[in-house]
């Protein structure tokens, strides 16, 4: 037994924290797994490494300092050299006069005390801290892996040319040095830190100053401090990621692509390479994918609506579906989600991907080859003499594929397939344009998902945001159908050691499912284009990807800046419902836009089940007089009563003397009025006003109450 152990149980048992039966079971354990106390503790999960620390530094009247609080001095790290802090495991703190405190896992000895005196010339004030937060302070302040490089460097047999940085002109030599046991530490060290970062991507990039490292963690690029003699390093870092993924390390003046398998803890990682040729260097770039990964509906961040809407899709026997949004924006695992869902035993499922990213058991999965002439279309085309129920084709990125994908969807067979376009309407054109004709794209289509990935708020470091300006309120409250802007509540991250002091912690997808309905079949055989298309889905119930955001806004998962980030304002979109009521002057100071009662002549006519009101009477276009009106809707009268969710065109004669306003709208109430004036009271919202004609009708309104 240690004199550490010794003093620790002493302090266990002086503080009440364990009784002495308990006590003695646990030393002989450790005795007997020669292995310290403090490890069975942890091990155990009795106390954790802090609770222990802070239980011997009370013991050895020692001060207890939490790390990652602290923000270090560069001044401070430049009188303790890295190979002497490597060494003794321990952190320089903070320097007073000739006192040097630094921070180490363990209550140091006298003579390792004297040690660092003697080496540092400083009087030592040690303080207990845990070892993981000591190793981060290490990375974070002197570099990643920056006592392999030192030890790299100081190697007596790496050649002149390596050290100098300039090129290297014996490839073996280069070879040898990329499998030496240091080189490889390093580059291990780099991808282990990239996996416990969660990174996706890491990013090794020379220039004439230096290499950058960055990794790519929820979507945003952040640099990582390694030591300047990383570039020193370069080519031989290049080699050993080459011979990693079989790549030429010979050849330098072209890009080469290819894959590593490596194994990190319990999980087998699926590494992508990349390099690309730079006048400094070349530069590599590496994808992280996890070789297994549990998909799962819920998981994607769609809401129970949208949930059954996607489960209703996958189970349908034959049609295309296509899901669409820039690289980066979370489609294939959308697709391997869905897919992963109908994977039975009942079903061939074969897949057309390039890359593979990745394995699904019990799936047939095609990786193309554009240099020997497999692409996606031919691919698809000989898939289909393996008798498949359901078929995912990576992009439909020419019209071939994209023909060839719908006529097998026309066949009988499910199809998935993703395309690159800004929002779900816009699919529409995408297809039309790149040649398919209107009939095919209306008879195979079963819907059109958008999508984009948002960062999540960190939920260890959340508060809520009260300076949130009333602009932006009103804002979301008028995308989100809310009455009033002070519903809207906003949360942030202050940005914590969970988060990486960043704010944000994973992520989710916000979606726009476009379900293509007879509707909607009849709007793309008439080649309706994609706006108004968009602006009719969306008064039948569509909800766009900025709605989704807000609502997952509201819900307090992200920010209104990181759902700005990824979508577009969508003009004639938002709409505020008209109140039943009359409004108190209570109501009226919560709206969002000031109503007036004025008579001003619209004209209108009904777009959503026009041949019914046909058949009982109603011609196409009607006259009436508002009543009241605000820049989010009005009320008029009519001799008729007309269906509540009916979609109107609506002609506003503004009396300002411009043009008259031509938009649609949506009625959401419909009121009996009787007495001298019989007749209806509609209701109605706009959807498709644009933002200059919502501000003439705000103006005017203020003008009028002026």
């Amino acid at each position: 037994m240690t004199k550490l152990d010794t003093l620790l149980s002493e302090a266990l048992l002086d503080q009440g924290k364990l009784d002495k039966e308990r006590l003695d079971s646990l030393v002989r354990e450790a005795q007997e797994a020669q292995e310290s106390l403090a490890a069975v503790l942890m091990r155990h999960k009795i106390f954790p490494e802090a609770d222990i620390l802070k239980i011997l530094a009370e013991k050895l009247n020692l001060r207890y300092l939490d790390l990652k609080g602290v923000s270090i001095e560069k001044a401070v790290l430049d009188r303790v050299p890295l190979k002497i802090a490597t060494y003794y495991r321990f952190i320089p703190v903070e320097i007073k006069d000739r006192l040097l405190t630094i921070a180490v896992h363990y209550p140091l000895d006298i003579k390792t005390q004297d040690e660092i005196r003697t080496q540092l010339g400083f009087d030592i004030d040690a303080v207990l801290s845990c070892s993981e937060d000591i190793l981060e302070a290490l990375k974070k302040y002197y570099g990643l892996a920056a006592e392999t490089m030192e030890k790299i460097i100081s190697r007596a047999d790496i050649p002149e040319t390596l050290s100098s940085g300039a090129p290297q002109e014996k490839i073996e030599d280069i070879e040898k040095l990329a499998e030496t046991a240091s080189v490889i530490k390093l580059v291990n060290q780099i991808i282990l830190e990239a996996y416990r970062k969660r990174s996706t991507d890491i990013h090794l990039e020379p220039y004439r100053q230096g290499v950058a490292l960055r990794y790519r963690i929820d979507g945003v690029l952040y640099d990582t401090n390694v030591p300047a003699e990383i570039k020193n390093l370069l080519s031989a870092i290049i080699s050993r990621i080459k011979i990693m993924s079989n790549l030429n390390i010979v050849e330098r003046r072209l890009p080469q692509d290819g894959r590593a398998v490596v194994r990190v803890q319990e999980q087998v990682l699926d590494l992508r390479i990349s390099t690309l040729p730079t006048p400094y260097g070349e530069s590599v770039v590496i994808r992280i994918l996890p070789t297994q990964m549990l998909f799962n509906l819920e998981k994607l961040g769609l809401s129970k609506r949208d949930v059954a809407i996607f489960e209703t899709l996958i189970q349908k026997p034959h049609g295309i579906i296509f899901v669409t949004g820039p690289t980066g924006s979370g489609k294939t695992t959308t697709l391997y989600t869905c897919l992963s869902k109908i994977n039975t035993k009942e079903r061939k499922i074969i897949t057309i991907e390039d890359p593979i990213e990745y394995e699904m058991p019990g799936i047939t999965q095609i990786q193309v080859f554009p240099d020997i002439g497999l692409d996606f279309a031919r691919g698809l085309r000989s898939a289909l003499r393996h008798d498949p129920d359901v078929m995912m084709v990576g992009e439909a990125r020419d019209l071939e594929t994209a023909e060839t994908a719908i006529r097998v969807a026309l066949t009988g067979h499910l199809v998935f397939s993703t395309l690159h376009t800004n929002d779900a309407a816009s699919a529409i054109t995408r297809l039309i344009d790149i040649g398919i004709e209107p009939y095919l794209v209306a008879s195979s289509v079963e819907a059109f998902i958008a999508q984009r990935l948002i960062r999540l708020i960190c939920a260890d470091c959340k508060y809520e945001d009260r300076a949130i300006p009333l602009e932006l309120k009103g804002m979301i409250a008028r995308d989100s159908g809310l009455d009033s802007p002070e519903k809207v509540r906003v949360y942030r991250g202050k940005g914590c050691a969970t988060c990486n002091f960043t704010g944000f912690f994973g992520r989710t997808a916000i979606y726009e499912i476009l379900l293509v309905d007879e509707a909607i079949k009849d709007l793309i055989l008439r080649k309706t284009p994609s706006s108004q298309i968009k602006k009719i889905a969306v008064a039948r119930g569509m909800q766009t990807l900025r709605q989704d955001g807000w609502q997952k806004t509201l819900a307090g998962l992200t920010t209104p800046e990181e759902v700005m980030k990824v979508t577009s304002m969508e003009e004639g979109l938002d709409s505020i419902p008209v109140k039943q009521e009359a409004a108190t002057s209570s109501e009226a100071d919560r709206r969002v836009y000031k109503r007036l009662d004025s008579k001003i002549k619209i004209r209108y006519k009904v777009f959503k089940s026009q041949e019914e009101l046909l058949q009982r009477g109603f011609t196409r276009e009607q006259l009436s007089t508002i009543k009241n009106i605000s820049a989010g809707g009005l009320l008029f009268a009519a001799d008729e009563a007309l269906p509540v969710g009916a979609i109107l065109e609506l002609k506003i004669e503004m009396q300002d003397g411009d043009a008259a306003i031509d938009c649609l709208a949506r009625i959401v109430r419909v009121s009996e009025v009787t007495g001298d004036e019989e007749g209806y009271d509609i209701a109605v919202c706009f959807l498709d006003i644009t933002s200059a004609q919502r501000a003439r009708l705000d103006r005017y309104v203020e003008a009028v109450f002026r």
